[in-house]
C-alpha cells in the first residue's frame, strides 16, 4: 500500500472530525509500524482526549483493522503491517459514494458501525483516490432536524434477533403511551428515522419516529415472523424504496 497520505494529517490548531481522524490514526500508526505510539501522543497530535483516541482505536479494532496494544512504559498501539488491508480498487466516484453513503448514517441506528466501516474503507483505499474523493465529500452536507435522536442500538439488535420491545412513545401531540412492538425495519425520510413495527396495542403496523421514543427495552420474547410491506406504512408525501431490492 502507498505511504502515508500527508493531506489527511491535521495541522496545529485545526482538529479534524472523527471520520478524518479514524483514517489519520491508521496512517499515523502505519508510518511508524511496527513501533508503537502511545494514546497520549496520538491525543496530542489530533488535539483530542486520550479517552477519545482509545475509543476511536477500539472502533477500528472492531472493524477489523489489525491494531494491537503493547503494554509497558514504552508500549502503546501499533499496526501489524503484514496483516493490513489490501488496497481497495475503488474509483474516485466509488470512494466518494461510499464515503457519502456511510456519512449519511451518522445519526441513524447504524452510526457506530458506519463510522468504523468508513475508517476501514479509508484505510484500504489507495491514497491518491481517497484524497480526491474526500476533497469532494467535504463539500457535501446533510440538512437534518435538530430535535431528533438516533434509534438506540437495542433496536438494531432486536431486528437482528427478532425480539419484542417494550417502548414508551409520545405521539405528535405529546401524549405518552406504553406499547409492546415487534420490530420489522426502518424508514428514513428527510434525515428522520422511523422504527417500523407491529404494534400490539393498535394491532397494526406503525412507524415510530425515533425522536419521540422516550425509552425502549428488550422483553426477551421472540417475535413471530411478519412480512415488512411498504404499503402498510402511514407515512405520506413520498414513495417507499427498500435499501436492497429483491
Amino acid at each position: 500500500m502507498a505511504g502515508p497520505h500527508r493531506a489527511s494529517r491535521p495541522s496545529p490548531g485545526h482538529p479534524v472530525n472523527r471520520t478524518d481522524r479514524l483514517y489519520a490514526l491508521v496512517e499515523a500508526l502505519r508510518a511508524v509500524a511496527p513501533r508503537p505510539l502511545s494514546a497520549r501522543r496520538l491525543a496530542e497530535r489530533f488535539e483530542v482526549s486520550v479517552r477519545t483516541v482509545e475509543r476511536d482505536l477500539s472502533a477500528l479494532q472492531q472493524a477489523g483493522v489489525p491494531i494491537w496494544a503493547e503494554p509497558g512504559r514504552t508500549g502503546g498501539y501499533c499496526l501489524d503491517r503484514e496483516h493490513t488491508l489490501a488496497p481497495l480498487g475503488l474509483t474516485v466516484d466509488e470512494a466518494l459514494a461510499v464515503t457519502v453513503g456511510l456519512g449519511a448514517l451518522a445519526t441513524g441506528p447504524f452510526r457506530d458501525a458506519a463510522a468504523s466501516a468508513l475508517g476501514k474503507v479509508h484505510a484500504a483505499t489507495r491514497d491518491e483516490r481517497l484524497a480526491e474523493s474526500l476533497a469532494v465529500a467535504r463539500r457535501i452536507a446533510f440538512l437534518e432536524p435538530e430535535d431528533d435522536t438516533p434509534v438506540g442500538d437495542v433496536v438494531t439488535a432486536a431486528l437482528r434477533y427478532g425480539e419484542v420491545l417494550r417502548l414508551r412513545y409520545h405521539d405528535r401531540d405529546g401524549e405518552p403511551s406504553d406499547r409492546e412492538v415487534e420490530p420489522l425495519g426502518y424508514v428514513v425520510r428527510d434525515g428522520v428515522w422511523y422504527l417500523v413495527a407491529w404494534c400490539r396495542l393498535r394491532g397494526a403496523v406503525r412507524a415510530f419516529r425515533a425522536g419521540r421514543i422516550e425509552s425502549l427495552d428488550p422483553t426477551g420474547e421472540h417475535a413471530p415472523p411478519r412480512p415488512f410491506r411498504a404499503d402498510e406504512l402511514d407515512i405520506p408525501h413520498g414513495v417507499t424504496r427498500h435499501a436492497v431490492e429483491d
